[in-house]
C-alpha cells in the first residue's frame, strides 16, 4: 500500500487562551499588511498571537502584541521588528461595527487564529467580552464532564 501524502494545515498560530478568557460573540476574518520577511517567517510557522489584541487609531484597526520571529537568513539591510504593530485590512462597515461595539458596549477585539487562505495570510479576530472566574470554572466543569461521559460510553460498549 502506498502512503497518502499528508495535507499541510493552513493554520499558522492559534490563540487558545482567548476562548478561555473571553466569551466570543462574533468572529471576523481580516487580512494583514505584512512585510516580505514576515511572510517568509509565517511560511516557516514562526508566529505567536497569544497576547495579541486589536487597537483602533485614525479609523484603522491594528494588531498589537503579535510576534513574528524573523528567520536567521532574513535580509541584512532591513531591520526586523518582531513585535511591530500590523495593520488589519477590513471593510469600512466592519471597522465601524467593531469600533462602535468596543467604544460603547465594553467589548474587546482579540486575535483568535492566524492562517493561510490561498496565498494570503489572514487573521480571525473575535469580538469578545471578558469572563468572570465562575464562568471559567463552569467551562472547565463542562469540559471535564464531556471527557468523563465519553469514557463511560466507551466502557459501556465493551
Amino acid at each position: 500500500m502506498s502512503k497518502k501524502p499528508k495535507v499541510a494545515s493552513n493554520t499558522i498560530a492559534l490563540n487558545k487562551r482567548a476562548r478561555h478568557e473571553y466569551f466570543i460573540e462574533e468572529e471576523i476574518e481580516a487580512g494583514l499588511e505584512l512585510q516580505g520577511w514576515e511572510v517568509k517567517s509565517l511560511r516557516a510557522g514562526k508566529a505567536n498571537i497569544g497576547d495579541s489584541y486589536v487597537t483602533f487609531r485614525n479609523g484603522e484597526a491594528f494588531l498589537f502584541g503579535g510576534t513574528i520571529t524573523p528567520l536567521n537568513v532574513a535580509s541584512t539591510h532591513i531591520v526586523c521588528d518582531p513585535t511591530r504593530t500590523r495593520k488589519l485590512l477590513l471593510n469600512k462597515r466592519e471597522l465601524d461595527t467593531l469600533y462602535g461595539k468596543v467604544s460603547r458596549d465594553g467589548f474587546t477585539v482579540v486575535a483568535l487564529s492566524l492562517y493561510w487562505k490561498n496565498a494570503w495570510a489572514k487573521v480571525k479576530i473575535g469580538l469578545a467580552k471578558g469572563k468572570k472566574l465562575h464562568d471559567k470554572r463552569e467551562d472547565i466543569k463542562d469540559r471535564e464532564w464531556q471527557v468523563a461521559k465519553q469514557r463511560i460510553m466507551k466502557n459501556a460498549n465493551r
